[in-house]
């Protein structure tokens, strides 16, 4: 498992980021896209004191194009090659529907998220003061990974209390992942963690999972003007969600879950590579989307781990994720373990019997 930041530094951070967050309700009419001869993008916002100029991340982009059905790499070849002519079609489609409003999330002033007005937001300051105290508490806990990313926060807790040998000398934890992104990257995710000691490998269980869309109410600009959420009402957050995240949290980590996931692993050492194991990782590499450099990477920890089985591979794969330097890719991996628990069978002999 890929290490993170300490508590303490998550604490900072989360802490700065509040300071420097502003969310904003914007009518269509009262914003337009600008894009410099070099390619970089600004959204020019009329806001009650004047206009307000706000450079636009990569997100944010890939964001507008779509809600505007402009395809990505047309988005993008305009950006680069005909700035004018990407904003003539930005700005003709936002003053096209003068009655809609966008939620434009904002840090260190730069615009980070191009939303719907029915944009639930769950934020990682509420979350992580809500969350963190329970997952202490959980018996045997201990903090094994806590990130945040420019598009989520991870908060992956273990406890010792909870875990089996799943062959001589191979012990695993039971865990829980709670993740979120405040920029409609990923919903509100709680999931069950099986942690294994001997390699420090990372499975993400999520079948087991809940996940929670941020839809909520529609949010109305009066009088067509810019709304700015103050500090207050973004503190505001709805307490049975976060009931059910603890209710969540309690059923990642219990014994009867943690049984169910055990004995999807041990079934995977019955699973024999028995074809070629180099074309075993390149059919599981298709299936995952795997570059080439991660491609290898999971035949070399397939290889050195020295178990040609379906364990071995699912071990391959969760241990290379601690290769990676990108924390949401290497989680990403943790979440390919856990979805190789659930190949049928038909899957499992595509790639056992590959050659």
């Amino acid at each position: 498992m890929r290490e993170g930041r300490t508590l303490k530094n998550l604490a900072v951070e989360l802490e700065r980021q509040l300071a420097s967050k502003k969310d904003l309700i914007v009518p269509s009419m009262k914003m337009r896209l600008s894009t410099s001869m070099t390619g970089q993008c600004t959204l020019l916002i009329d806001e009650s004191d004047g206009a307000h100029e706000y450079p636009v991340n990569a997100f944010a982009l890939r964001q507008i194009a779509d809600k505007h059905a402009i395809p990505h790499g047309y988005f993008e070849r305009m950006r680069q090659d005909k700035p004018v002519l990407l904003d003539r079609n930005v700005n003709t489609w936002l003053h096209a529907q003068p009655h809609i409003n966008r939620l434009v999330r904002t840090l260190d002033g730069r615009a980070r998220a191009f939303l719907t007005d029915r944009y639930r937001r769950i934020d990682h300051w509420d979350l992580a003061n809500y969350i963190l105290p329970i997952l202490d508490r959980l018996p045997g806990a201990r903090l094994e990974s806590l990130e945040l990313t420019e598009s989520r926060l991870y908060l992956k807790v273990v406890t010792s209390k909870i875990c089996c040998e799943v062959a001589p000398g191979d012990v695993i934890q039971a865990g829980v992942v709670v993740s979120n992104s405040e920029i409609g990257s990923a919903k509100l995710r709680v999931e069950p963690l099986i942690y294994r000691l001997v390699c420090k490998n990372g499975l993400i269980a999520a079948d087991r999972s809940m996940r929670k869309t941020h839809l909520g109410r529609k949010m109305i600009s009066e009088e067509d003007h810019v709304i700015v959420f103050q500090d207050d009402t973004l503190k505001a957050h709805d307490h049975a969600l976060f009931l059910k995240v603890r209710d969540m949290v309690e059923a990642a980590v219990s014994a009867a879950t943690f049984q169910l996931i055990s004995a999807k692993m041990q079934k995977t050492m019955g699973i024999k590579l028995t074809g070629d194991p180099v074309r075993s990782v390149e059919v599981l590499a298709k299936r995952f989307s795997l570059n080439d450099d991660e491609r290898g990477g999971v035949l070399r920890y397939l290889v050195e781990g020295g178990s040609l089985s379906g364990y071995g591979l699912v071990n391959a794969v969760t241990g290379y994720s601690q290769e990676i330097a990108d924390y949401d890719r290497a989680t990403a991996f943790e979440e390919f373990g856990g979805h190789m628990l659930d190949f049928e069978p038909p899957e499992w002999k595509a790639i056992a019997a590959a050659a």
